[in-house]
């Protein structure tokens, strides 16, 4: 897969970091814009129109998040934080402000990348969700609401099935808790996290090779859950690049 067509601005005051997430990007095929204050990305995202925004929180003129509220007023690009804040309301902050998704420093390059290659492929323009998921041997098919596993069948409620819909229009990102019981239970459920759990529970029973050890449906504390399925191929990383991330 290529990536030549996607133009990824990234906003952070650090030229080291910003020339080792530049090399690492372009050796994936990206192409790159660069700003390092609250204005200068302001100028650029508007100026560029790139595919996608990387952001750092702590810009000399301004907080990240007033960008992210900026852009969101006149745009939907995907936005990924890209910060050393790790406080849990922090993350909520950034992901209310309108942030897809958040990366803590330091990180790891194939990390990074699964996620940016995960927030471009939900802004496809007209594209359908995944529909079709592999988690390993099992296979789910969203659209007919079908499970086959190595062993035949495997029985999901329509309960399950709705959240691992909802959690597929978002695969590979971050879905806040409370988006997941609104558009699962209702708005009028918004306090029922103990369901959602439970339903969580359920569905790692049938789809993780080991329950307690999740390598599909990830808990982000204080959070939500993140999906992760084998659709989407692990990222070729340049050595450069994931050591100086590291």
């Amino acid at each position: 897969m290529t990536h030549a067509m996607h133009l990824i601005l990234i906003i952070e005051d650090e030229p080291a970091i910003r020339a080792v997430l530049r090399v690492l990007l372009e050796s994936q095929g990206y192409r790159c814009a660069e700003a390092d204050t609250a204005m200068r990305a302001e100028i650029e995202a508007r100026s560029h129109k790139p595919d996608l925004l990387l952001i750092d929180l702590g810009l000399p003129d301004a907080d990240g998040l007033k960008v992210i509220r900026r852009v969101r007023a006149w745009s939907q690009v995907p936005i990924v934080v890209l910060s050393a804040r790790t406080m849990e309301e922090q993350k909520i902050a950034a992901l209310d402000a309108g942030a897809d998704d958040y990366v803590t420093k330091p990180f790891s390059a194939p990390e990074l990348l699964a996620r940016l290659r995960a927030a471009l492929r939900r802004d496809l323009r007209g594209a359908a969700p995944a529909s079709l998921l592999h988690f390993g041997p099992l296979r789910v098919d969203l659209a007919r609401r079908e499970a086959l596993g190595a062993d035949g069948e495997v029985h999901l409620t329509p309960l399950e099935y709705r959240v691992l819909a909802c959690l597929a229009r978002h695969l590979g990102s971050i879905v806040m808790q409370r988006q997941l019981i609104r558009e699962v239970w209702g708005p009028e459920r918004q306090e029922d996290s103990r369901s959602l759990r439970v339903c969580i529970k359920n569905l790692r029973a049938k789809l993780e090779p080991d329950p307690r050890q999740p390598r599909y449906l990830i808990t982000e504390t204080g959070l939500g859950y993140r999906l992760r399925a084998e659709n989407d191929p692990a990222p070729q990383v340049a050595e450069q690049g994931a050591d100086a991330l590291r």
